[in-house]
């Protein structure tokens, strides 16, 4: 089995696991999905990975706020709200020029999912979080496993090659 099928495998028990933690926390399932595709999404992976989509995820439930805040400031003037969401998006792509913040679908991902919570930024800070937490954990130990079972069908194909090779003929030679 390739890395794919053990990442699958072990995706497919923690998306479980993550399920019943979500509800049993009251968390938003959804949101803490987003945090898993977000560190799956990220080019960087192991901790500097997940540093890296937590901080953009966590800056884009930030700029959220921005344009909800902003926006409530005077909310007959629709257009101020629409201005400002041009702002803010240019802002959220610009940041990227900060090595730390460099992942901007991350970004995005922290501020949809704090619009499509209706602003409920605890929730899907939280929500995220552990999101991140599992996504970590979901692509990492599925490399781990693929790591392990590498080295065993080695081992299993050394022994095989010893098993199976002819020791050297003695005396042999050109008869």
């Amino acid at each position: 089995m390739n890395v794919l099928v053990m990442i699958a495998i072990t995706t497919g028990i923690l998306s479980g696991i993550w399920g019943w933690v979500a509800i049993s926390l009251g968390l938003i399932s959804w949101a803490g999905f987003l945090g898993c595709t977000a560190y799956f999404a990220c080019p960087k992976g192991g901790l500097r990975g997940l540093v890296i989509s937590t901080l953009t995820c966590m800056s884009g439930v930030f700029w959220a706020e921005v344009i909800i805040a902003g926006s409530s400031l005077r909310p007959e003037w629709t257009i101020v709200g629409y201005m400002l969401t041009g702002v803010v998006a240019f802002l959220m792509c610009i940041q990227a020029w900060q090595q730390w913040l460099a992942f901007v679908p991350g970004t995005f991902i922290g501020a949809c999912a704090t619009f499509a919570a209706q602003g409920d930024w605890r929730q899907v800070v939280l929500s995220l979080l552990v999101g991140l937490l599992f996504g970590y954990a979901m692509k990492n130990s599925g490399l781990w496993l693929a790591e392990r079972r590498e080295k065993q069908r080695r081992v299993v194909q050394k022994k095989t090659l010893k098993r199976t090779s002819f020791p050297p003929a003695q005396g042999s030679e050109g008869s």
